[in-house]
């Protein structure tokens, strides 16, 4: 697939710096450009290779001032950043076959209802009274339980598990493995020491343009649903547990885990193993650290905590003094 110059500006709503008429076929790094390829300048940290780079066209910042010549020519956008996720899924759709497959390996109940032009792979089970909105791709090996809803232009990667009387939206992409509804850990004690099953008889509902990564598990509650808002980014291998709510545009790396009945504000952010206790409120634009540990609700919109337990980040760094302090005296 070819583009112009010119062409990527129009997308993107940037300006051509240089010749809008020469042409690229794929992206690259900056790093490694090459003739025919496109890249994109963000991060300072690259500038160096912004006078070496060798590819035809280079994405940058409109406030971008070089300060030496530059050979690619260059598109200035807004943010190059964005710019850049907006070009690759320009590319992306425009790769997209949108065509109706039902593989004969597979078994879809006849009261199941897919819209136009859904992809169904091989050993897909689908189950009765099924909705599958128009255009969305189902890799090999999913399972989708009886009462299902799904959202148009959704892609489920092979192996996914949806459990019966779930609910997902439009544009929502699981990755392998994805596990979604499956029973919270819940169990009462008995006088006499074991365990008894509390049965859950909720779900979850996923909203649309959410993305959740590999081997992630989103339990289904007791009561009531457990709920992904709209545009929520989820990483691999994290634990959402049963009737949690997370709000809308909110971020989770890799192995965090948010305990039962936990609410987490809009636009927030859990790093990499970040652990969220039980029953907790998380403030709109939350920060957590990696491999920090919430024990108490954070009431105040915008904060930054550290630690375990978890503190605001400039407590956590002057006591952060202390511990290193008494760790060279041998405390």
């Amino acid at each position: 697939m070819e583009f112009t110059a010119r062409e990527i500006a129009e997308i993107l709503g940037g300006r051509v710096e240089g010749n809008p008429e020469v042409k690229v076929t794929a992206p690259a790094r900056i790093e490694n450009g090459k003739p025919g390829t496109i890249s994109f300048f963000a991060n300072p940290k690259y500038e160096q290779y912004v006078y070496t780079s060798k590819a035809d066209i280079l994405i940058v910042n409109e406030s971008f001032q070089p300060s030496a010549p530059v050979g690619p020519t260059m598109i200035r956008v807004e943010n190059a950043y964005s710019a850049v996720a907006t070009l690759l899924e320009y590319i992306s759709a425009k790769k997209r076959s949108y065509k109706r497959r039902r593989s004969l390996r597979s078994r879809i109940s006849w009261s199941a209802k897919l819209g136009k032009k859904v992809w169904v792979g091989d050993y897909v089970r689908i189950c009765e009274n099924v909705k599958i909105g128009d255009y969305t791709k189902i890799w090999d090996q999913v399972y989708i339980g009886e009462g299902c809803t799904i959202g148009k232009n959704c892609i489920f990667y092979p192996g996914v598990k949806i459990y019966p009387g779930m609910v997902i939206g439009d544009n929502v992409i699981l990755h392998s493995g994805v596990v979604i509804g499956g029973d919270g850990f819940g169990f009462a004690p008995s006088p006499d020491g074991t365990y008894k099953k509390i049965e859950h008889t909720g779900n979850v509902i996923i909203e649309d343009d959410v993305e959740i990564g590999a081997n992630t598990t989103v339990d289904k509650s007791q009561m009531g649903p457990t709920v992904i808002h709209k545009g929520v980014k989820i990483d691999n291998l994290c634990q959402i547990a049963h009737n949690v709510e997370v709000g809308e545009n909110t971020v989770i790396c890799a192995q965090a885990g948010i305990a039962g009945s936990s609410k987490i504000g809009k636009q927030c952010v859990l790093a990499g193993q970040a652990g969220i206790a039980g029953h907790l409120s998380l403030a709109d634009h939350t920060t957590i650290g990696a491999k920090t540990g919430v024990m108490s609700s954070v009431k105040k919109e915008g904060e930054t905590l550290f630690g375990i337990p978890a503190l605001p980040h400039g407590d956590y760094m002057r006591s952060f003094v202390i511990f290193r302090k008494n760790g060279k005296r041998g405390l």
